[in-house]
């Protein structure tokens, strides 16, 4: 008779996603002393893996990437999801909570060309390749001569783009890259003061039921104290200026001593208005931290500039 697994990981079927799920599934193995054989990884096919081309603001946003995998964690068929945290929806499903976080990779956008080293390097009037609303309104803020072309897919699909001309440029999440091994594809790092990177960038989320506290307990190891109060105040201004993947939103989170340091940045979707601003509060109310910057934000802005944004 065969035993019931020690847990189970529910994960989209991509190559980042397995990478990042079998890290959780070899943490927990260490943490437990249990073999990783016992803890079953079981792959999920999300909506956002089948609408490969659509932009994912067009196509229903970051749910997509966590939609059925929820549906499988609220049916008790997994124990955990793991996610890319700037891929979750900015309110999870009643009874689900993102309860751990792994220590956060480099949170740095990564500009990759075959052509050239830097963005400023581009000539005039080149393609940046970016499904990227925040992405395509930093680069169009310091290059308004720029023509942005629709990019979606994955690494190795968007690096035979660039090979097939579709674009002279794109952006990709230095995470993403130095997770797979492949940093060598880096031609330059975009500098996060100046480009800030999307809320939660670089940290990996387990989400479990709320009232599930086996799998609380058992994750709880896992859990970077560091990102997560950085990850929980990111999504807090992400949740207060109703951010989505039709809203351009950078977060940068700085931790000093008992101080979190919290700047936020909105920008037109043409990147020709930039509303930015710098919070600080007490690391032990991250997310107070990040509504408060959220609302100095959307007090800066007035409501007119969110309607800049697709509805």
């Amino acid at each position: 008779m065969q035993s019931s697994p020690f847990l189970r990981i529910g994960t989209r079927g991509s190559m980042l996603a397995l990478v990042q799920a079998r890290l959780v599934r070899r943490l927990l193995s260490e943490a437990h002393g249990v073999p990783e054989s016992d803890i079953e990884i079981r792959t999920i096919t999300t909506s956002g893996d089948t609408l490969k081309e659509a932009p994912l603001s067009e196509a229903g946003g970051k749910g997509l990437f966590s939609k059925e995998i929820e549906a499988a964690l609220a049916a008790g068929e997994i124990d955990l999801g793991v996610h890319s945290s700037k891929d979750m929806a900015t309110a999870l499903p009643d009874g689900l909570v993102l309860a751990a976080f792994l220590e956060r990779e480099d949170i740095r956008d990564a500009f990759v060309s075959l052509e050239v080293k830097t963005l400023d390097e581009l000539p005039r009037g080149a393609r940046l390749g970016s499904s990227s609303i925040r992405r395509a309104a930093q680069m169009l803020r310091h290059r308004p001569d720029l023509e942005v072309v629709p990019f979606r897919g994955n690494v190795d699909t968007r690096l035979r783009k660039l090979a097939e001309g579709v674009a002279d440029a794109t952006l990709l999440a230095v995470a993403g890259l130095n997770r797979l091994g492949r940093e060598h594809e880096i031609t330059s790092y975009l500098d996060p003061e100046r480009f800030p990177p999307a809320p939660a960038q670089g940290a990996i989320g387990i989400e479990i039921r709320s009232d599930d506290s086996r799998t609380a307990g058992l994750i709880k190891p896992l859990d970077h104290a560091a990102t997560s109060i950085a990850v929980h105040a990111e999504r807090a201004l992400l949740g207060t200026l109703d951010g989505s993947c039709r809203t351009a939103i950078g977060a940068l989170s700085r931790i000093e001593g008992s101080t979190l340091h919290l700047k936020g940045e909105i920008l037109s979707p043409d990147g020709s208005m930039v509303i930015d601003a710098e919070h600080a509060g007490p690391t032990s109310a991250p997310e107070r931290v990040g509504h408060e910057l959220g609302q100095i934000l959307r007090d800066k802005a007035g409501s007119d500039f969110f309607k800049l944004f697709p509805a």
